[in-house]
């Protein structure tokens, strides 16, 4: 299971501070967990991370690999706001099937189970979340989320990390300029692919590029295709790619 790094989030600022830097709405902190992101000014990836309330204070759930630079960030943003942000010795247990009673249920798609925060490591689960996720077109950190992402074209809205009504947060501008549009031209899809080649690999369309191949499970994969040039059979090495269309 991918290492997670929760930090604890306390002050009177918490709420207002995290409001005016992430891409959703802090406020649904009142109903349950929010899943949100940091964003550059440029309206790039930065970090994904789910938001918990813990009492007064909010924990933030990250990926241990953006740990160390997402804390840095926040520090740098907080100027004088009163707010801490501390390391926790927390860690992720996660399961599908009927939550605990101290666990919340996963923002981004019923499916994808619960979250619970506890003092000792989970022992080993038998889900296959490499699955669920390819099965519910669910993006994860560094893998479909990199520094080149546009939050859009990962389908935050569709899995409930973006809010467009929330007002202005860093990022902002560049992601409701992208809304506006009338259509995506490229983004995260799902895709039938028979044969395997590694995470990462080009696809191409009639010998032009056409994407990016991610995630695989079954006969399935997530990519980051380019809609006009995914018409037909694509390939990826020696994988043969096809996509079935936008998902619903």
């Amino acid at each position: 299971m991918t290492k997670r790094r929760i930090l604890r989030l306390t002050g009177p600022d918490t709420r207002d501070f995290l409001q005016g830097i992430v891409t959703n709405d802090v406020s649904k902190l009142d109903q349950g967990p929010v899943y949100a992101a940091l964003l550059t000014p440029q309206g790039k990836y930065m970090a994904d991370f789910f938001l918990i309330t813990d009492g007064d204070a909010v924990l933030l759930d990250v990926d241990d690999s953006l740990g160390d630079m997402l804390a840095q960030r926040l520090m740098m943003y907080k100027l004088r706001a009163k707010v801490t942000i501390e390391p926790t010795d927390l860690h992720l247990h996660r399961g599908t099937g009927p939550a605990p009673d101290d666990a919340v249920i996963d923002p981004r798609h019923p499916e994808m189970g619960w979250r619970a925060y506890r003092d000792t490591p989970q022992s080993e689960d038998p889900t296959d979340w490499v699955a669920l996720r390819v099965a519910h077109l669910i993006p994860e950190t560094g893998i479909e989320l990199t520094p080149d992402t546009f939050i859009l074209e990962a389908g935050f809205d569709r899995i409930n990390g973006l809010d467009f009504r929330k007002g202005c947060y860093v990022g902002q501008e560049v992601t409701a300029r992208m809304k506006h549009k009338t259509e995506l031209r490229k983004g995260l899809t799902r895709v039938d692919i028979t044969g395997e080649a590694p995470a990462g690999t080009p696809i191409t369309a009639e010998g032009k590029p056409a994407g990016t191949l991610f995630t695989q499970s079954g006969g399935q994969a997530l990519a980051h295709l380019r809609f006009d040039r995914a018409k037909g059979p694509m390939q990826a090495d020696e994988a043969q790619i096809t996509w079935p269309g936008p998902a619903v």
